[in-house]
């Protein structure tokens, strides 16, 4: 594991953006790839509590992929990869990948409630539509798409931190 936290932290930024991009410009089997090999870096290098993180991991990605299921089911995202059973492989992925910069790269959001409900309701929807100007998703009604990203969001990033500071509080800020 890296000592430095900072060093730690930005290791992580990079690996999440990378991963973000392989997940919305690469093929299926590459971005999953890419996303495995970034979690073995990243319990290897970056996590200090590893059953802890992968636990909650675990579960973020899971509800994540939930919520997508559900916005893909009823009309808010389209997946253009044909590949979608319930939620498509490179979403999960990027769920994993995400859930991640939770306890590192993005901890800092989770210290400043306020901070985090200005925020999250902007930076969730824009990624979704920044994998739409990428072709990996699409926003069928841009709008009605958008708000309804934001209320998901406003209501998972917080259960996420929740879930995580009650039953992991190692991994709490």
């Amino acid at each position: 594991m890296i000592a430095s936290q900072t060093y730690r932290n930005i290791l992580n930024f990079i690996m999440f953006e990378l991963g973000w991009l392989a997940c919305v410009m690469l093929s299926q089997a590459w971005a999953l790839a890419i996303v495995a090999i970034f979690l073995t870096l990243h319990f290897v290098l970056v996590s200090q509590y590893k059953m802890d993180e992968l636990k909650f991991i675990v579960i973020g990605t899971l509800a994540g992929s939930l919520l997508d299921g559900l916005w893909l089911r009823t009309g808010i995202l389209a997946d253009t990869s044909g590949a979608a059973v319930i939620t498509p492989p490179w979403l999960i992925a990027l769920w994993a990948i995400f859930m991640t910069s939770l306890n590192h790269s993005l901890k800092w959001l989770g210290r400043n409630r306020l901070l985090m409900f200005l925020i999250v309701p902007i930076a969730g929807p824009f990624a979704y539509w920044s994998a739409s100007a990428l072709g990996a998703v699409t926003l069928p009604n841009l709008l009605p798409s958008l708000l309804a990203l934001a209320v998901g969001w406003l209501v998972l990033f917080p259960a996420l931190l929740a879930l995580r500071d009650f039953l992991y509080p190692r991994l709490a800020p």
